[in-house]
């Protein structure tokens, strides 16, 4: 029986995954987590051979998550489910650690074979991704300011060309304002910008919003 770890905060997102695994023989739901904290305490507390992993939390960002997953049980098969593009955050996930990606609307007969998949040893990327990674492994990413940024730094980004305040950022990440505002200079500095509307403009041109 392959157990599965689900972590997201959408309740509903969560109960369609339990009713597609209660539907198979081999896939059973051991565990959820809301949030960063959550996930990492049942990590603690259950056996559970993959972890179906939202990168958008609202506590803790999801590539932070996976690298605490996998400080505490480096041998597991982390899963990222999110509704972000692929050819950004597939390939941030995959360097981080985690064994697949998959957009949630992909299909359901899909999602059950990559977990056997994974649970078999197995990785896992769109196909289309992997020729781009495969053929051209720097132009499509590397190329990209973004794809410079350190984790935070893309998360603080990500917060930013959502519309959130600095003071909301900082409450929701556990940080100072003044830090905060550190790291969206930082970001501004290494886009070459002046001004949040620019960053809007880049990540809407780049899909890295949904």
């Amino acid at each position: 029986m392959i157990k599965v770890l689900i972590a997201d905060d959408h309740s509903l997102f969560r109960d369609g995954l339990k009713r597609i695994f209660s539907e198979t023989n081999d896939i059973e739901v051991v565990a959820e987590a809301i949030d960063g904290k959550d996930i990492i305490k049942k990590t603690r507390e259950y056996d559970w051979d993959i972890t179906l992993l939202d990168i958008n939390l609202p506590d803790i960002n999801g590539l932070e998550i996976l690298k605490r997953i996998l400080s505490v049980k480096s041998s597991s098969c982390v899963l990222v489910l999110s509704m972000y593009p692929e050819e950004e955050y597939a390939i941030r996930a995959i360097r981080s650690g985690a064994s697949g990606y998959m957009t949630k609307d992909s299909p359901t007969d899909q999602l059950i074979n990559v977990v056997r998949r994974l649970a078999q040893g197995g990785k896992y990327v769109n196909p289309e991704l992997a020729e781009k990674l495969l053929f051209n492994p720097v132009v499509d990413s590397e190329k990209l300011i973004h794809t410079t940024f350190s984790d935070r730094e893309f998360h603080v980004f990500k917060l930013i060309v959502s519309g959130e305040s600095l003071t909301s950022i900082a409450n929701r990440l556990s940080l100072s304002v003044k830090t905060v505002s550190t790291y969206r200079s930082r970001i501004l500095e290494k886009m070459g910008m002046k001004n949040n509307a620019q960053l809007v403009r880049y990540a809407i041109q780049h899909k890295l919003v949904e």
